[in-house]
């Protein structure tokens, strides 16, 4: 819980940062490119060779490939057509991606895990339900292509880590996880990237750099790592424990129209549903 509540403050911040200082400036290819880079080369002298099966580094490859890889592409494309709130409140379905997903690999079904998501998603609507603009429906669906592809890389690592009860440190094999992402990003930056979009300034760079090894890099390692350690109903919930704290910054810093007495109720409700998961853990 102290891994995915650290990393909700730290990112909490990413997405204001991404909105004010790099959409529509810097080829999104491009960022997610620095990003993916700078967290793989992070990780890459922890990476331990000799003694891993080659199936379970494509597991990782793949994983990581589908949670940065594809959710980052999706991801910024939305910035294009909606503002930062409302890339941040369309973020409200993955809970529900996150129980059923992780029900569906364990090949059962918990209704209380469900109920934790559904009741996290009617608090976080309180917070933010208002009218939107008219590119809303397209940013809509971009966004929860993003988020698809966050729930099922974080709930198929949780799974994996699970099921495979690994003795190596977590950062031993992680590289991997990064690596998989990366492979897209230089793909899709060939592809698809805008050279004439790079990065005009220094402030843009720092926050690349920022993004890259504190957001992406400690931040995935540490919410995966703490994904592996609460139960599915509380990793469900922690995801949309991120929407307040980003609406939160995005008033705080950047001056931005929020319902501060609706963002509390919200956070106050989703404590409760984070209570309720672990007393019904015990």
């Amino acid at each position: 819980m102290f891994y995915l509540s650290l990393v909700t403050l730290i990112w909490g911040f990413s997405f204001s940062l991404v909105g004010v200082y790099l959409s529509d400036q810097v080829d999104p290819y491009f960022s997610v490119l620095i990003r993916l880079a700078l967290s793989f080369f992070l990780f890459s002298p922890f990476l331990k060779f000799r003694g891993i099966p080659k199936i379970l580094i494509i597991k990782l490859m793949l994983i990581g490939a589908c949670q940065l890889g594809l959710m980052y592409s999706f991801y910024y494309q939305s910035f294009r057509f909606i503002s930062v709130q409302e890339v941040i409140s369309f973020s409200v379905f993955t809970p529900i991606y996150i129980t059923l997903l992780y029900d569906f690999l364990k090949g059962s079904f918990s209704l209380y895990y469900l109920f934790s998501s559904i009741i996290s998603i009617i608090a976080v609507f309180f917070v933010q339900f208002r009218y939107f603009e008219n590119d809303f429906l397209v940013g809509f669906f971009i966004v929860q292509f993003s988020n698809l592809c966050f729930a099922i890389g974080q709930t198929c690592y949780k799974h994996f880590i699970e099921e495979e009860c690994f003795k190596l440190p977590q950062k031993r094999i992680f590289g991997y996880f990064y690596c998989g992402a990366l492979f897209v990003a230089i793909i899709e930056f060939i592809w698809l990237g805008d050279f004439n979009r790079l990065p005009s300034n220094s402030l843009q760079w720092a926050v690349l750099i920022y993004l890259g090894l504190i957001a992406s890099g400690f931040g995935y390692f540490m919410w995966n790592k703490g994904a592996c350690m609460v139960n599915a109903g509380t990793l469900a919930v922690m995801n949309n424990a991120l929407i307040p704290v980003g609406l939160i910054v995005n008033l705080l810093i950047w001056n931005k129209d929020v319902n501060l007495v609706r963002v509390l109720i919200s956070g106050s409700v989703l404590c409760l549903v984070l209570l309720f998961n672990a007393v019904y853990l015990k």
